[in-house]
C-alpha cells in the first residue's frame, strides 16, 4: 500500500496536500518588495528546477514584487563536463556581489550550488547578510553517477554550502529527512504547483498516439543517464513505451530501444495532450527531489507508476498510482486507478500556494544574521 501523500511547510510541520489553497502574499503584506534569486539553472535549459523558478518569478512579479534573477544567460559560460546542455557561468570576480549590492534586495535566495550560487554565498557570508537556499536536486547522487566516486564525498560539499543559510527550502518531507540525517535542519517546505489552465484531462492527444498499441506508457522529462530510463524502456509490460523530452542519453536510447517511441520535447498544450492521451505515466527516476511532471500528469487524469523512493512516495497515493520495486508491477496496478480521482488530486496542487510558501521561507535582510 502506498503511504498517504503529505506536503509540509516550515520547521518540518506536516500539512495535508489540500492545504495548498493557502492565499498568496503580495509585496505589501509580505514586506519583501525586492527579491534577488541567484541560480545556475535557467533558460534556455528546461527542467523541473527551471520551470519552478521561472513560474515563481512570474507569480512574484504579478503580486507586485521586484525580482532580480542572476543567471548564466547574463555571463560568458562553458558547458558542464559530462553535462554539456548545462552552462556554467564564468562571472568576473565580484560581479555577483556588485549586482546584489546595486539591487539592494529585501531578501536573497540562492537556488543552486553552482558557480553563481557559490559567488552569492561568498558575498552573503563575507558581509554577514542573511540568505536562504534550496535543495532542488540530489546533487551528490547525480555527481556520483557521473564520476563513479562515492556520493558521501559530495555530501560534504552540500553540508558546507547550505550550513550558513537561514533556511533551506525543500519540496518534500522525505528530502527533509535526508538533509536532517546529514546535519541540516533549518528546513522549510516549498511545494510545487500545476498550471490548471493548461494541464487538463480534455487536452487533445498527439496524432502519434492514434497508431500506438495500448496501454500507452509515457515518460516526460529530460533524458540524461541519471533519470534511469533503462528501467522503464527495458521493462516487459505489453503496450507502447513513449518518451517525451531530450537530453544527452537520447540517441543512445533510440539505438538501444528501437521499439520505443521518442517524440522529442513538447510544451504547453501539446505536452498536456501527451499526458492526457497516455494510459499510465512512468517515473523511473530514483534521485528526483519532487518530480513536477507527476503532478502535471495527474492533473490530466493519468495515473503514475514509480519506484517507492523520495519524490514519488511523497506524492503518489493508492488512489492515483502505484509504487513498486518492479516497475512492471507498478504499471499494472496503476492502470486500475480511476482517472477522475487522478484529475481531482492533481488539481489540488497550486502554484499560488507554493509561491506563498516560498515567500514565507525567505529571510528578510532587515533582521541581523546570527553570529
Amino acid at each position: 500500500m502506498n503511504a498517504p501523500a503529505r506536503l509540509w511547510v516550515g520547521d518540518g510541520i506536516g500539512i495535508e496536500r489540500r492545504a495548498s489553497s493557502a492565499a498568496p502574499k503580495d509585496a505589501r503584506s509580505s514586506g519583501l518588495r525586492r527579491i534577488a534569486i541567484v541560480t545556475d539553472a535557467w533558460l534556455p535549459q528546461m527542467n523541473g528546477v527551471v520551470r519552478t523558478l521561472t513560474t515563481t518569478c512570474d507569480l512574484l512579479r504579478a503580486q507586485g514584487h521586484e525580482v532580480l534573477t542572476i543567471s548564466p544567460d547574463q555571463f560568458l559560460s562553458w558547458p558542464c563536463p559530462t553535462y554539456p546542455e548545462i552552462r556554467l557561468a564564468l562571472a568576473a570576480p565580484g560581479a555577483v556581489a556588485r549586482s546584489l549590492r546595486a539591487f539592494a534586495p529585501d531578501a536573497i535566495h540562492i537556488a543552486t550550488e553552482g558557480p553563481l550560487g557559490l559567488a552569492a554565498r561568498r558575498y552573503c557570508v563575507d558581509s554577514g547578510t542573511r540568505f536562504t537556499t534550496a535543495y532542488h536536486t540530489q546533487f551528490p547522487d547525480y555527481v556520483a553517477q557521473r564520476t563513479h566516486l562515492p556520493a558521501a564525498w559530495f555530501w560534504r560539499y552540500i553540508r558546507w554550502f547550505h550550513a550558513p543559510a537561514q533556511r533551506i527550502l525543500v519540496a518534500t518531507e522525505s528530502i527533509a529527512e535526508e538533509l536532517r540525517a546529514h546535519g541540516l535542519d533549518q528546513l522549510h517546505g516549498w511545494s510545487r504547483g500545476v498550471d490548471l489552465a493548461c494541464f487538463t484531462p480534455d487536452a487533445p492527444p498527439p496524432p502519434e498516439f492514434a497508431a500506438l498499441e495500448g496501454p500507452i506508457q509515457l515518460y516526460v522529462g529530460r533524458v540524461p543517464p541519471e533519470k534511469n530510463l533503462e528501467a522503464f524502456l527495458g521493462g516487459t509490460y505489453p503496450g507502447s513505451k513513449v518518451v517525451v523530452g531530450d537530453g544527452p542519453a537520447l540517441e543512445a536510447l533510440r539505438t538501444r530501444y528501437p521499439n520505443a517511441h521518442f517524440l522529442g520535447r513538447r510544451s504547453g498544450r501539446d505536452l498536456a495532450g501527451c499526458y492526457a492521451g497516455a494510459d499510465v505515466f512512468v517515473f523511473p527516476s530514483r534521485t528526483d527531489t519532487f518530480g513536477l511532471v507527476m503532478i502535471e500528469t495527474l492533473a490530466c487524469g493519468t495515473p503514475v507508476a514509480a519506484f517507492p523512493v523520495p519524490g514519488p512516495r511523497d506524492i503518489v497515493t493508492d488512489a492515483v498510482g502505484a509504487l513498486a520495486d518492479d516497475l512492471d508491477r507498478a504499471i499494472s496496478a496503476a492502470l486500475f486507478c480511476d482517472r477522475r480521482d487522478c484529475a481531482r488530486y492533481g488539481a489540488g496542487f497550486s502554484w499560488d500556494a507554493a509561491t506563498a510558501q516560498f515567500l514565507a521561507g525567505l529571510a528578510p535582510l532587515d533582521q541581523p544574521a546570527p553570529a
